[in-house]
Order: C-alpha cells, then structure tokens, then sequence
C-alpha cells in the first residue's frame, strides 16, 4: 500500500505539517505503508477562480500534485483548523485537484488529523474537512485524531512524544488495516 501525507498548512514550523511528518515515520518504521511526506508549500496554487481555468488551464503545480494522489492508495491529511472549519489551503487545493480529469481523489482512503495548541485539538476542522472530500467519492475513514496541546507534544526532533506516539500508531494501523481490507474487496 502506497500512502502519500501532507499537511492543509503552509507554514515552516506547523505543528500539522509534523504530524502528517510523523505518520509517515511510523508508517515506515512499523512496515505498515510506503509512505511519503509531500509539503504543499511545493505546490502553491491560486485562488481557484473557474475563469482562470477556462482561460490558462489548470496550474502545473496542481497537475504534480494529481499526479502524486493518483499513484497513492491511500492519503493521511493533517489539516489546522481556522476560525473552526476547513483551512482554506486545503479547501484550495481540493478544489483545484478536483478539476483534474480523470480526478485523482475519487476511491482514496483517507485519513484526517489534526493538531492544535488549543484544548480542542482542530477537532471542529476535523468534521468539516470530511465534507469536501466525501463529496468527491472518497472514503474517510471514521476514526480521526485530534491532538490538542500540540505545542508541547512534539520534541525539538519534530516527533511526537508520550502516549501520544502510540495513539497515532493504533490509529495508522487500524486505518491501513481498514484501507486493505476495502482494496481486497474492491479487486474481488
């Protein structure tokens, strides 16, 4: 199983960009997944505006990025919660990979996670980032992770620390388990 990870965040030190950093770590270490870590600050894209579509065609980051979800089985997105819903860089760049032809998300497993310095963990982000992308056929998986306090949580290495570790680990096994077993079925 192929997983590609990234962060619904931009900036250099985001605690979301260390947790979908995180599980590709031990996705790798427990032999769970090939995954890999893609930052989307190498994928920036406008403002998704239909008339520049029409006009200028789809941007060539947003044609790399299709490129990478299409060859993945299965996607972990760790996405910060703004003023309580989706960010809006990941909400551009669902919108954007949407208009791709044929559309890379459709039929991907997904896993959603967030972090947060806050008591609540992005966990109100978390439910609202499921809508765009069930809406576009993919399989969310139902279990997710919020991991508040996320400013402690991590060490200066960028891994997580305490019971945290194994939280993420039980939650990536379940979810590749899970994304498996559907991909069997599916093939049957």
């Amino acid at each position: 199983m192929k997983v590609l990870s990234f962060a619904g965040s931009l900036r250099k030190e985001s605690s979301n960009k260390k947790l979908a950093r995180e599980a590709v770590r031990l996705l790798d270490r427990h032999a769970l997944a090939r995954a890999e870590f893609v930052d989307l600050k190498q994928y920036l894209t406008p403002l998704y505006d239909a008339d520049q579509e029409q006009d200028e065609g789809l941007p060539e980051a947003v044609i790399r990025l299709g490129a990478k979800i299409a060859e993945a089985d299965g996607l972990i997105v760790a996405t910060p919660e703004y003023n309580g819903s989706i960010s809006s860089v990941l909400k551009n760049t669902v919108d954007w990979v949407s208009r791709l032809q044929p559309m890379p998300l459709a039929g991907k497993h997904l896993l959603l996670l967030s972090a947060s310095p806050g008591g609540w963990g992005g966990i109100r982000g978390l439910w609202h980032s499921r809508v765009p992308f069930e809406a576009l056929g993919v399989h969310v998986f139902p279990q997710m992770m919020s991991l508040s306090g996320a400013g402690s949580t991590f060490d200066e290495a960028g891994r997580l620390s305490g019971d945290r570790v194994q939280q993420l680990q039980n939650l990536l096994s379940a979810f590749t388990g899970h994304a498996a077993a559907r991909a069997e079925l599916e093939a049957a």
